[in-house]
């Protein structure tokens, strides 16, 4: 059974910054493209990063997140710096397991986690 789950969201104050966890299990992890995307109330889900070798970002971003793996763990972080009120949102972290790279769109991943909730305060 696949389970991605997400931690490390909360209510912080712009400027501040975060690190989202995303614990993965149940499948091969070290050649998994492994997603970060958001959904804020009333949007669609979007692109934030994306990694698996090289590491792909939403370029709205401007270099404030980093996306980052470690094989050991079969975890995926990210993290996000210099956060502004418009970051809030649900993240989700993703997972697609058929060799693909650099996937920006959310139909293109296999696997979700719930996700966790970021708030920005101003």
């Amino acid at each position: 059974q696949v389970q991605l789950v997400e931690s490390g969201g909360g209510l912080v104050q712009a400027g501040d910054s975060l690190r989202l966890s995303c614990a993965v299990s149940g499948l091969a992890f070290g050649s998994a493209t492994m997603g970060w995307f958001r959904q804020a109330p009333g949007k669609e889900r979007e692109f934030v990063a994306a990694m698996l070798w090289s590491t792909y970002y939403a370029d709205s971003l401007n270099g404030r997140f980093t996306i980052s793996r470690d094989n050991t763990r079969n975890t995926v972080y990210l993290q996000m710096n210099s956060l502004k009120r418009e970051d809030t949102a649900l993240y989700y972290c993703a997972a697609h397991v058929n060799g693909r790279v650099g996937l920006r769109t959310p139909d293109d991943y296999d696997y979700w986690g719930q996700g966790t909730q970021v708030t920005v305060s101003s």
